[in-house]
């Protein structure tokens, strides 16, 4: 049987194909874009064109096959790439579609890369389809992926020097493996273009070559002598071969054979007085020669022996000093400067080179008595006895610095402090007791301060049965002590000596004549005494012994932190050795170069101060070690500006005598002014400082400081105890740790304190007089000074007048007071603008004035009272001319703007009686004075002239009198 094929019809193909395309367009844009995860590129700095690996290539399934079988395809947009969108922040990079239908696109730079700011960029990329409708509002997003762009480097920067120039400093005679290194550095980020491959000396014909890696040294050995230095120019080049913008310069010197010491510091340095520290060694460094050191010690040592006792100290009294270190009172000084309540030290020889700072002489020859008021005989135990010395090699004898013996018959020695074969020997019998044993009596300390000619602090703390001895401030004990009986009971009186010993015995004494009379003496000292102090009742602690003792200038080290614990300071109890230990040369250096001096005084003693640097190495190899010289140097401490020191005030001024014979008495120094100055010349500036003819300026400045003393003393007569005084509030006097002493000759006040207490103290001092029938004028001299009259005031003299009235009364009114004679007077050398300077009894100038003020009120009021009656009797005239021709009168009195009103129904005799009342009150007032007198009768009489034209005028027409004056009246 045979089958029969028949071929479908074409509309079944058309079927076929219809069904196909409506099964596509029920899917729409399913698929999303597909595209790699991770994409690494390239790019070069200053290009726009990024080398993706792998390309960027968006895919989608949506998109319809390019080769249909049997039948035409028509391509739709949901199967085409429409972008790509970068995310991230501040990405550079923008992605664009080279091909829709491909999904094929491009990244490149929005803007010029520099790999130098940054070499590598990272962001995410994500693609997406172009979606369903006319605006692709249905489109379809890939994944993220990541990218990675690398920065390609350009060769675009020059290598530059990491120094503007180089220096260096060779020895001669040596061939160097280094010299010094010169570095460069390139700003190109890549590691090729950023490196340094080579250096070059671009000057001809040196002795010096250079590697690769900067490093100089020389070909052949230097010669000083035929060169002193070397200047080289030097250039760089990169990896790829680009050569440096600005080359560098390098100068090498040539030093002579090396020699080991100290260099580079100054032999003079200058300290300006009031600027705190002094860098003594800032640029300071060790030359060793290249040897191998293993450790340094180095002692700086800063020589004040010259100066004061020792160093530079406050040149104030020693009961100042005391005082200002703190030591309770009681302290007496038996070596005070000379004064007027202090004159036992008068016949001394003292040391005036030390700018007056208090030193006494004695050669053997010389001692005083102290006054038996300023020490008791048996000093209260315990007690202190403190002196500065100053003592060379002497003889075998006894030299007695104090001592406390008999006046007269068994001449027994109390105590004593002596010096005998350079040793310090303290004496002390005790007072007779019940108990007659031994008891210690001498105390021996051998000590070569004693005989080394330098100045040295003792203080010896007496507390029975020890003594305790301190030298410098650092503690000595007795090597030898004797015991002795105490002494037996005698009503002998005794003299206390300083620099030698009472004595009654004829053998080894020298007699002496002295303003206390015939002194017979023995065992004389020879040296220099200051400051010989004894305190009675309480001992001396160790902090006022350091206080006294140290100096106010001295050496000082600031050790910088990089220094470490390498280096150890010891400093002596002066400050004037200082002492290093270290085992590195750099650092032993850094700490040369922080050495000061300091100098904490005000005022400071000028002159030199030699240095001394004294050094000692340990090398590896003992045999070659080299030996470092002595540095020797000075500082030089300049003249400080001198302080002028001004007091002024009222100098001539009177008062009742009843105010001398008061309690209070008369203020002195009511308006005093202390002022100190100082005297600066400032160099010109601008244009004319180096102009040779411009001269500096001298400008004045007030500055502020301590006294020590204000002497008041009396001009003319001394004072009389029996009717006269000069006194001052004490208890203000001890608040302010001062002291005050007078005497017939005045008043001294002492004690360190500022200008301004001085002053509150000065304006209390009084003068009392309780017999002033015979007294006129008292004068008075106030003279003031700084460090122990180093620095001294002008001499402010003041005059006191006494006024006596022949029967004094109290008045009730200032009229009836009598002035007083001030004169204010200023010192033309100080400015004391802003103070005024006004009597402080003021009251007692009022009353004159206020009479001149009285007498001419009471004037003008009669003169007002004439001419209100001279007005209205020109009131009546008839006409304006005869109103004119009453100015011609004698009062000339311009009326134009006057108006006199008169009540018209006042009557006659009321304006009569009125009129007598009139002449009644200027005849009551007349009465008051002759000048008063003068000028009512001569209104009296002016108006008895006007009242007898008046009477005549007043019966023939009265009712014109009673007219008014309308001329000047508005309605």
């Amino acid at each position: 049987m045979n089958v029969r094929r028949c071929k479908p019809p074409a509309y079944v193909a058309w079927l076929v194909l219809g069904l196909l395309y409506g099964v596509d367009a029920d899917k729409v844009n399913k698929h999303k874009p597909w595209i790699e995860t991770t994409y690494h590129g390239i790019v070069t700095e200053n290009d726009d064109k990024v080398l993706l690996d792998p390309p960027l290539i968006a895919l989608d399934k949506d998109a319809p096959l390019r080769y249909a079988e049997s039948f035409e395809v028509t391509v739709t947009k949901e199967g085409e790439i429409c972008g790509f969108r970068i995310h991230g922040q501040n990405v550079p990079f923008e992605a664009v579609v080279l091909d829709k239908t491909t999904g094929e696109g491009v990244l490149r730079t929005k803007e010029k890369l520099d790999c130098e700011l940054q070499k590598e960029h990272t962001f995410t990329i994500q693609a997406y389809d172009c979606g369903e409708g006319p605006d692709g509002a249905n489109m379809k997003k890939s994944h993220k992926a990541n990218v990675h762009i690398q920065v390609n480097d350009v060769n675009e920067y020059s290598p530059v020097f990491k120094e503007k120039s180089y220096k260096a400093t060779v020895i001669e005679g040596k061939k160097y493996d280094n010299i010094l290194k010169v570095e460069a550095v390139d700003a190109d980020c890549s590691f090729q273009f950023s490196q340094i491959c080579n250096y070059e000396i671009v000057t001809p014909d040196v002795p010096f070559t250079i590697d690769k890696d900067g490093y100089i040294r020389n070909t052949e050995k230097l010669n000083h002598s035929k060169e002193r230095s070397y200047k080289l120019t030097v250039t760089a080049y990169d990896c790829g071969k680009k050569r440096a913008t600005d080359d560098v310069l390098v100068k090498i010197n040539i030093k002579p054979t090396c020699k080991p010491g100290w260099q580079d510091w100054s032999k003079r340095m200058e300290y300006e007085p009031g600027t705190g520290s002094l860098s003594l060694f800032p640029s300071m460094h060790l030359e060793t020669c290249e040897e191998p050191i293993t450790s340094i010690q180095a002692n700086i040592e800063l020589e004040t022996n010259h100066i004061g006792k020792g160093c530079d100290r406050d040149t104030y009294s020693e009961k100042s000093l005391h005082r200002l270190c703190g030591a309770s009172s009681g302290t007496v000084e038996l070596l005070p400067a000379p004064s007027s309540t202090a004159n036992w030290t008068v016949g001394l020889p003292t040391d005036n080179g030390h700018d007056s700072d208090q030193v006494f002489e004695f050669n053997g020859t010389q001692a005083i008595r102290i006054p038996e008021e300023i020490v008791t005989s048996s000093l209260k135990k315990p007690f202190t006895i403190s002196v500065w010395m100053r003592h060379g090699p002497g003889a075998r004898e006894k030299e007695t610095i104090l001592c406390s013996s008999d006046m007269t018959d068994m001449n027994r020695h109390h105590y004593s402090l002596y010096v005998h074969s350079c040793r310090l020997v303290f004496l002390f019998r005790q007072d007779p007791a019940e108990n007659e044993n031994y008891k210690p009596a001498e105390f021996h300390w051998k000590l070569d301060q004693v005989c080394d000619k330098e100045w040295h602090h003792y203080v010896l703390n007496i507390e029975f049965p020890s003594v305790a001895l301190y030298v410098d401030g650092n503690s000595y004990d007795p090597f030898l002590v004797t015991e002795d009986y105490p002494l037996h009971p005698s009503k002998i009186e005794t003299q206390l000596v300083v620099g030698a010993c009472w004595q009654e015995q004829e053998n080894e004494t020298v007699t002496e004549t002295f303003a206390g009379g015939i002194l017979r003496m023995s065992q004389f000292f020879r040296g220099n005494l200051a400051g010989l102090m004894i305190r009675s009742g309480k001992l001396e602690n160790k902090k006022v012994i350091d206080c006294l003792y140290t100096c106010k200038e001295g050496l000082d080290i600031q050790l910088p932190e990089e220094v470490g614990t390498g280096i150890k300071v010891q400093f002596n109890p002066s400050q004037s050795l200082l002492t290093m230990e270290g085992d590195d040369v750099e650092s032993f250096d850094k700490a040369m170069q922080h050495i000061s001096y300091l100098n904490s005084r005000q005022f400071p003693t000028p002159g030199i101060r030699r240095l001394k640097v004294t050094t000692t190495v340990k090398c590896f190899n003992e045999e070659t070690c080299i030996a470092v010289p002595d540095a020797e140097g000075y500082v030089m401490v300049l003249q400080p500006e001198e302080p002028k020191i001004s007091l002024s005030g009222i100098d001539h001024f009177a008062r009742a005598a009843s105010e001398f014979e008061s309690n209070e008495g008369v203020i002195l120094f009511p308006e005093l002014r202390i002022v100190s100055t100082i005297t600066r010349e400032v160099e010109p500036e601008g244009e004319g400082e180096d102009d040779p003819t411009v001269q500096e300026s001298v400008v004045s400045e007030e500055i502020m400081h301590n006294l020590d003393t204000c002497e008041v003393a009396v001009l003319g007569d001394e004072l009389n105890a029996e009717q006269e005084s000069l006194e001052v509030d004490l208890v203000l006097i001890q608040q302010k740790g001062m002291e005050m002493s007078s005497s017939n000759l005045g008043m001294i006040i002492t004690g360190v304190d500022t200008m301004d207490n001085y002053e509150q103290v000065l304006h209390l001092i009084r003068y009392r007089n309780w017999h002033t029938q015979s007294l006129f004028d008292r004068k008075f001299k106030l003279v003031c000074s700084e460090l122990n009259g180093r620095y001294i005031s002008n001499e402010f003299k003041v005059e006191v007048n006494v006024i006596h009235t022949a029967n004094p009364v109290d008045h009730p009114n200032n009229v009836m007071a009598q002035p007083e004679f001030v004169n204010p007077m200023h010192h033309g050398s100080v400015d004391l603008s802003g103070h005024n300077l006004v009597n402080a009894h003021q009251s007692s100038v009022v009353p004159s004035a206020a009479t001149i003020v009285i007498v001419v009120c009471v004037s003008f009021l009669a003169f007002m009272i004439i001419l209100g009656v001279f007005r209205i009797r020109a009131a009546h005239q008839k006409t304006v001319r005869d109103h004119e021709s009453g100015k011609e009168n004698e009062m000339d009195w311009d009326d134009s703007a006057l108006t006199i009103t008169v009540n018209p129904m006042e009557t006659y005799e009321d304006q009569h009686s009125s009129e007598e009342e009139e002449e009644e009150e200027e005849e009551e007032e007349s009465e008051d004075g002759e000048e008063e007198d003068d000028i009512t009768s001569a209104e009296s009489e002016s108006s008895e002239e006007e009242e007898g034209e008046q009477e005549d005028q007043q019966n023939v027409n009265r009712q014109q009198q009673l007219e008014w004056d309308d001329s000047t009246l508005t309605y």
